[in-house]
């Protein structure tokens, strides 16, 4: 069954279940929006191809379709925007080591080792399937002598690389608050860090982080509005809406299938 297939029948299903119009028509909305996003995916994959446009891992020949997070924002350099100036920051230190937990597909883990010559970076993930794609993105990118890949990473692992300069790079959808404890694992407070706290999913969790390593580092709270800037051309507006239709069309004639989408010391924390 195609996207389109399936954005039809859960709207079909939804408008027969429900009562409310708003509710109805909000989650309308929101599949509509997958849907129109996935065309818009392919439309600029098709002209643009998989190379990081812009941001601090420009050049990263990427994949067609991410573990997880926004696809489009990753190809044109835009995803995590807030984040970029802390992550050029790291890159000029030039650590020789850093710690990516929650690699996901390995986005910064192979991008990052594409710009750091000298650095090694620990990619790890629960999801095997995440930890096989990261490695054979390193393949692509020609870094895989920089890049080791592993799964779960436990507390007790920060020890062995304390004593030189080390950043941890984490996005682990809320077992931060677990993981980032130097109370429990001391070498956390030699160690430079920036981390995603998911207030969405354990409220508090950023407050939690930020007293516990305040003394130990200085804090820099980012906040992410959505706003996104881009500095580059790319296909025209003409060609994704050329694309949408054409896809769209296709559909209808039973033509191919579009792809769905799967699924002192510096603490820079973005929420």
């Amino acid at each position: 069954m195609t996207l389109s297939s399936q954005i039809r029948q859960q709207l079909v299903t939804q408008f027969g279940a429900s009562s409310d119009d708003s509710v109805c028509l909000s989650s309308g909305l929101r599949l509509l929006a997958k849907w129109r996003s996935v065309l818009i995916q392919n439309t600029l994959l098709q002209k643009e191809g998989t190379v990081v446009r812009q941001g601090p891992l420009a050049g990263l020949d990427f994949l067609p379709q991410s573990a997880e997070g926004c696809h489009i924002a990753k190809l044109l350099g835009c995803y995590e925007q807030p984040l970029q100036p802390a992550i050029e920051a790291a890159i000029a230190v030039g650590y020789p080591t850093i710690l990516n937990i929650g690699c996901a597909e390995g986005y910064y883990a192979v991008g990052l080792a594409r710009r750091l010559a000298n650095t090694h970076i620990y990619a790890h993930d629960t999801n095997p399937a995440a930890q096989t794609i990261c490695r054979q993105l390193a393949e692509k990118n020609a870094v895989t002598q920089q890049v080791s890949v592993g799964g779960l990473f436990s507390g007790q692992e920060f020890a062995a690389y304390a004593g030189s300069p080390v950043l941890v790079l984490c996005d682990i959808e809320g077992a931060e608050r677990e993981l980032l404890n130097p109370h429990d694992y001391p070498a956390l407070k030699e160690m430079d860090i920036i981390v995603e706290s998911h207030e969405c999913l354990i409220s508090g969790v950023t407050q939690l982080l930020i007293d516990r390593f305040q003394h130990s580092h200085a804090v820099t709270l980012i906040q992410d509005s959505g706003q996104r800037s881009l500095d580059l051309t790319l296909c025209t507006a003409a060609d994704v809406e050329e694309g949408i239709h054409r896809r769209a069309n296709s559909r209808k004639s039973g033509a191919g299938k579009e792809k769905p989408p799967p699924n002192g010391r510096g603490f820079n924390q973005n929420t």
